[in-house]
């Protein structure tokens, strides 16, 4: 992907995330870019995302920065705060792959800001995003229509586990018949 695209793939990857797991953060969805008038300034504020509390009263404003060398320091997090202040948001989200400095906790803890850590290369389908001490982890999986089940089986004289040849319960190593079936079933 080239580096010109990366930004706005990750906008729209963090935001499609923040959507799916929408409850997650107390919010009913998450919509992408969009501008957002100031009440204080009259200015429009252009957003990477706009996340809508439960029940439609009010929303937290979504910010996203994909940026691969530094964390975000304590002036990105006061101009997402002055941006929070001047539209009555009720909070934000700061999305990035390597989460913020100290100055800017302190920025963010003050005016309800969420620090959110998105790898930078994920995809709606491969991803990991720590948050709140959470951990979600996401992987495409292709599954076939059929599965091999292999029962293992531990021997109650000897402890040796072993796959059993068609319904034979006996051991392979000491031909004890006593073997029992344990829990430790494993599904390929």
């Amino acid at each position: 992907m080239p580096i010109t695209t990366c930004w706005k793939s990750y906008e729209e990857v963090a935001t499609y995330l923040l959507d799916k797991f929408s409850d997650e953060f107390d919010l009913d969805r998450v919509e992408g870019k969009q501008k957002v008038k100031g009440n204080r300034s009259g200015t429009e504020w252009a957003i990477d995302a706009k996340g809508v509390n439960l029940e439609g009263k009010g929303f937290i404003i979504v910010e996203c920065r994909r940026y691969l060398k530094s964390k975000q320091n304590q002036e990105k997090l006061g101009a997402l705060a002055y941006r929070i202040i001047d539209t009555g948001a009720s909070g934000g989200i700061i999305v990035s792959p390597l989460g913020i400095q100290s100055g800017a906790e302190k920025v963010a803890s003050a005016e309800e800001i969420l620090e959110i850590q998105l790898d930078a290369n994920s995809t709606p389908y491969k991803f990991a995003m720590g948050f709140l001490n959470k951990l979600m982890l996401g992987e495409h999986i292709n599954f076939t229509d059929e599965w091999d089940t292999i029962m293992r089986i531990t021997c109650q004289q000897c402890n040796n586990k072993f796959e059993p040849l068609q319904n034979e319960r006996v051991c392979s190593t000491c031909a004890s018949k006593t073997a029992v079936m344990i829990k430790d079933k494993q599904i390929y």
